[in-house]
């Protein structure tokens, strides 16, 4: 069993991540619960593979993870998060296209030109969440071949002064691309980030097929060893 545990509730973008999973991989059972309800979720005495819906390793979420594991009784295994990922720079880039932010080569998935001068890689978990994602943002930099630069959403120092840091180099147009899946903070904590540094703004991943790909990958992954 793949188990999908979602930090918050399991409304809306989990769903969706959910049921592509399901679509693409119809021989694996797939269930899906919040991180809350994850002990009662994993059935005693029977193997499950559980997926963490994150961008990176929150050790809040996964401690939360491991002690619904030890409670259940279960023979359940937790893989990593998601990120980072080049498969994760990759669905970054393309939310980004979406919203006229950056142009891709539609065979590589690589910038050819861009309309922004630098990307803000945003997300919410403080400076650790920061330093976790610095890899996605070195990946994501090598697809758009601009600087991108990683910050918080939730907290300062923020995406304000990377912005300021940024336009101090030279770096007029600023885009900010959050690095959530959609359910870890609230939609308009990217929006006010954004208009508060007069910058455009990606969506977040959701449930793109990357997303639903690197689930599968780290369910596989789990499986060999």
């Amino acid at each position: 069993m793949l188990v999908l545990a979602a930090p918050g509730g399991t409304a809306g973008v989990a769903e969706e991540i959910a049921a592509v999973v399901r679509l693409d991989n119809p021989q694996i059972e797939v269930r899906l619960t919040s991180v809350t309800d994850l002990a009662d979720a994993l059935p005693a005495g029977r193997d499950a593979v559980v997926v963490p819906l994150l961008t990176w390793d929150d050790p809040v979420v996964m401690a939360e993870i491991g002690k619904a594991i030890a409670a259940s009784g279960s023979g359940a295994v937790a893989t990593e998060a998601l990120g980072p990922h080049p498969l994760l720079a990759e669905a970054l880039h393309i939310r980004l296209a979406e919203r006229g932010l950056a142009r891709a080569d539609r065979v590589r998935l690589l910038n050819v030109s861009s309309p922004v001068d630098a990307v803000i890689l945003g997300t919410v978990g403080g400076e650790r969440a920061v330093h976790a994602v610095q890899a996605t943002a070195v990946l994501l930099a090598s697809r758009l071949t601009l600087p991108v630069v990683a910050a918080s959403l939730d907290s300062e120092p923020g995406v304000a002064v990377a912005a300021q840091r940024l336009r101090a180099a030279g770096a007029e147009r600023l885009a900010v691309a959050p690095c959530l899946i959609g359910h870890e903070a609230p939609a308009e904590i990217v929006e006010s980030a954004a208009a508060g540094i007069r910058a455009g703004h990606a969506q977040p991943l959701g449930a793109h097929s990357a997303v639903a790909e690197l689930v599968a990958r780290a369910y596989g992954s789990q499986l060999a060893t």
